[in-house]
């Protein structure tokens, strides 16, 4: 099996090309954006274009998430693809999935700067930064059932149409996922350290929370997630590690639903019990 790659920006019209590209380089299937795609059906994955924030959809388009790298190797191992065009904003970001999906070392990358113009990539970043419109190469028939509730339609081109007639090499559609509206955004970890303080204070035994801390787990310059520590006093009588399993599963559940982070690793240190005082008499 053989690997190769197709680089460029966000919003340059890789996705627009691929088909053309795999075409032209005998590729017989192609990994865009979380997904695994042969003779134009979607074989395994989740797109990340179905993901609610930006954050989650880089953690789905490089497999980072919990069971995807799995699920599209596994489907790689069934389908046995000849030639496999990997699709990415960076060379680092090809080799990273890659590496992650266990495929051969990557043979050819090709650029999107030589096989677009200037003005096609600024035609396809306006319609992707204006109008918040994405491309995924296969019919639009094949996304419906994993797209429910996003804007869906084929594709029928984002470029003026040349005078040549061209052999149609597939069907592309377009959609437009709930984070193309965000722009750039950045949480600070006071946002994090609000949530924690909220969730924490609201349960009935926990009788003060301080030190919370929130560190970030870089591999290399990516950021892969949270670690998060606080101390807590507890009212005395109640089982402990019961009451920090749930809190700490408490924790995860808004946190990353909030923010979009994953949260690797909660601490919860017990610095003291709160006894009430009639227990004492």
């Amino acid at each position: 099996m053989d690997v190769i790659a197709l680089v460029g920006p966000s919003g340059t019209g890789k996705s627009h090309r691929a088909l053309q590209v795999a075409q032209e380089h005998k590729a017989d299937a192609i990994i865009d954006d979380g997904i695994l795609i042969k003779d134009g059906h979607i074989v395994a994955g989740e797109s990340a274009k179905t993901e609610k924030s930006k954050i989650m959809a880089v953690r789905r388009a490089i497999f980072v998430l919990p069971g995807h790298a799995e699920a599209v190797r596994e489907a790689i191992q069934r389908i046995q693809p000849h030639r496999i065009l990997v699709i990415g904003t960076s060379e680092n970001m090809v080799h990273k999935i890659a590496k992650t999906l266990k495929l051969p070392s990557i043979q050819l990358i090709i650029r999107i700067e030589d096989i677009a113009s200037r003005a096609e990539m600024a035609i396809a970043q306006f319609h992707r930064l204006k109008e918040g419109k994405h491309i995924i190469p296969v019919p639009t028939i094949e996304l419906k059932p994993h797209f429910s509730g996003y804007l869906i339609d084929p594709l029928q081109s984002l470029f003026k149409r040349s005078r040549v007639r061209r052999r149609k090499l597939g069907e592309k559609s377009i959609v437009r996922p709930v984070f193309s509206y965000y722009g750039k955004l950045i949480i600070d970890d006071t946002v994090v350290h609000d949530i924690v303080e909220k969730i924490v204070k609201a349960r009935e035994f926990v009788k003060k929370v301080k030190n919370i801390s929130v560190e970030h787990i870089f591999k290399g310059d990516e950021d892969r997630g949270l670690q998060i520590t606080c101390e807590v006093i507890l009212s005395y009588g109640n089982h402990i590690p019961t009451l920090v399993q749930q809190t700490q599963a408490n924790i995860r559940e808004a946190v990353e639903y909030t923010t979009g982070m994953i949260v690797h690793a909660i601490n919860i240190n017990v610095k003291a019990l709160y006894v009430e005082s009639q227990l004492l008499r």
